[in-house]
């Protein structure tokens, strides 16, 4: 089968992290016989540098074109001024918004082999797997007004928290969609006693579940899910949450599996997708950090998540499931095996670069 990739590597760790899952990738093409078609895009600071837009039009165009988009990371403090007229995280969030990527799936897996590689208690790891989806267009980070301005009394600033019942009901049948095929429990996060959003958030999922009677569902406030899923991380099933509380979560829970450098995301326009080949739509796969400026260039950057992100473009876009789950199972292998990225090598032993990292899995495909 043949498929077109828009790759888009970004800033910082970015483009280091993509060239590894591009050689798996490469490798699983050889090895089922697939051809997948790379076109590289500009995206985020580099993007500002060299066109003056975070998104440059041929980035726009290849991202809408493409089979599914393949993204490292944005930012750096080059960047960061709080004068800079256009940000280098523009880029990304104008490429969710343009093709309507809502639903933000992020998978937190313990593994048990980097186990000592998390502050938590081995015995709370056991079993954990969970999916946490944020919805990824609306809320603060989109919502009007959004603003700074200056008045006689000193600085000022606004962000909105927006959501309309359409954009939570999608986001939430989305939950209960994937929780109908796992453990059937969804977790709806809000903040109902102190948010209006939040009431309607959580009177919305309470109307929808009428249509889903096989799931069961609970309603947390973030605050004490903050807590509980570090207290007791198996519980969970599948999480949705607003756009704001699914970020920091989700983050969070990177502790869980040990490093932000372990978890991939996907971001999808819906749930199933559509991958009738004739009709795809242009999801787009990324790994949950940032573009960490501090370690750049260094070859020390994990780039587990970023081969993970890409394995779910395999099975959720393209509908490659053996594909997938080849890679997920070499990324175990080279675990078990005892190597170790920096990040999640508290002992730092048998610690490997971020090349070797990705050789080494590639090997095992």
């Amino acid at each position: 089968m043949e498929f077109s990739i828009a790759v888009l590597p970004g800033d910082g760790i970015g483009p280091e992290v993509i060239s590894e899952a591009v050689k798996v990738l490469k490798v699983i093409g050889t090895r089922f016989g697939h051809e997948f078609n790379l076109q590289y895009g500009l995206i985020g600071g580099s993007a500002i540098d060299e066109t003056g837009s975070a998104l440059p039009d041929e980035s726009a165009n290849l991202c809408s074109k493409s089979d599914g988009i393949l993204y490292g990371a944005v930012g750096g403090p080059k960047w960061d001024g709080p004068d800079i007229p256009v940000r280098p995280e523009d880029g990304i969030l104008t490429v969710r918004k343009t093709l309507d990527l809502f639903a933000n799936i992020r998978p937190v897996k313990g593994y048990r082999s980097i186990a000592d590689s998390s502050p938590i208690k081995p015995e709370l790891l056991e079993n954990v797997d969970m999916l946490i989806l944020r919805e990824l267009t609306g809320g603060l980070y989109f919502s009007k007004p959004k603003k700074r301005w200056e008045t006689s009394r000193g600085r000022r600033g606004v962000d909105t928290l927006r959501y309309s019942e359409e954009e939570i009901e999608r986001i939430v049948r989305v939950g209960f969609e994937l929780a109908s095929r796992r453990k059937k429990l969804l977790t709806s996060v809000d903040k109902a006693n102190v948010l209006e959003s939040s009431r309607l958030w959580r009177e919305v999922a309470t109307e929808i579940s009428d249509d889903y009677p096989d799931v069961e569902l609970e309603h947390i406030y973030v605050d004490n899910l903050s807590v509980q899923i570090i207290r007791n991380p198996s519980h969970y099933d599948v999480i949705v949450a607003e756009n704001t509380f699914g970020d920091i979560i989700s983050d969070e829970a990177a502790v869980l599996a040990g490093s932000l450098g372990m978890l991939p995301s996907a971001s999808l326009s819906g749930y199933p997708p559509d991958i009738d080949t004739n009709n795809m739509s242009s999801n787009l796969y990324e790994p949950i950090h940032g573009s960490a400026p501090d370690i750049a260039g260094q070859g020390i950057a994990n780039p587990i998540g970023t081969i993970l992100s890409m394995a779910m473009m395999l099975r959720l876009s393209f509908g490659l499931e053996d594909e997938a789950s080849n890679v997920e199972i070499s990324v175990e292998q080279v675990l078990s095996e005892g190597y170790r990225t920096s990040d999640i090598s508290p002992n730092n032993s048998n610690v490997v670069n971020t090349q070797k990292m990705g050789d080494l899995i590639a090997m095992r495909i």
